[in-house]
């Protein structure tokens, strides 16, 4: 019994390194894009059914420490020094068990496109770039982003977002992320490194997409 309990406590302990890693890992690489300036920006990975790992409240996301990562229970108060969109990680956390990572940026070309926008969808469609994300086998495909209006009410917030997401398109694949406008990106993915790949896709999707509305009409 005593061997079985001490294997339990190291498969668990190597589980929540692994999410901790991988949350200062995504916090600095995005913090290298210039895309998390100040103390911007989240990072999350799920532990197991009931556990995240998330980043805390005004941290430096490149500079980010074991510390500075919260292990959060999904059914459980915030914790302490909690960031304040954490809920927006926990409710899909909650209603999207195949997620394994979710990664919030203020990146300049999210943040300006999702302005321009406003509240409604982005759709990107032509781009070879697109094929970075899951499931997309053709730039002809068209990947349908939805734009949230900024709000400070994040449960409200994450109630519109599921609505969203359970209603995709009948002509377009919903991307793995949405925008917030003037505000930022979440991207998610099955595994931290497939969210890190979704997150750069879209970033330098929204770029392409701002340089190229320049030279049309």
């Amino acid at each position: 019994m005593a061997l079985e309990l001490a294997q339990q406590s190291g498969a668990d302990e190597a589980q929540v390194s692994a999410a901790v890693e991988a949350v200062i890992a995504a916090g600095r690489m995005a913090a290298g894009r210039h895309w998390v300036p100040a103390t911007s920006g989240n990072f999350s990975a799920r532990i197991d059914a009931d556990r995240i790992a998330i980043t805390r409240s005004g941290v430096d996301k490149g500079a980010l420490e074991a510390t500075d990562i919260l292990i959060q229970p999904l059914d459980a108060p915030l914790l302490p020094r909690s960031s304040a969109e954490a809920p927006l990680h926990i409710a899909l956390y909650r209603r999207r068990p195949e997620l394994g990572a979710i990664f919030h940026v203020h990146g300049p070309a999210s943040s300006v496109l999702s302005r321009v926008m406003g509240a409604g969808t982005l759709r990107l469609q032509g781009w070879e770039l697109q094929k970075a994300l899951s499931g997309i086998t053709s730039h002809e495909d068209a990947v349908d982003v939805p734009v949230f209006a900024n709000d400070q009410d994040t449960a409200r917030l994450a109630d519109l977002v599921e609505a969203r997401l359970s209603a995709p398109p009948h002509d377009a694949r919903l991307a793995p992320g949405y925008l917030l406008a003037g505000h930022g990106l979440y991207a998610w993915g099955a595994s931290p490194r497939e969210a890190a790949r979704h997150l750069e896709a879209l970033e330098t999707l929204f770029e392409f997409e701002l340089s190229y509305r320049r030279f049309t009409p």
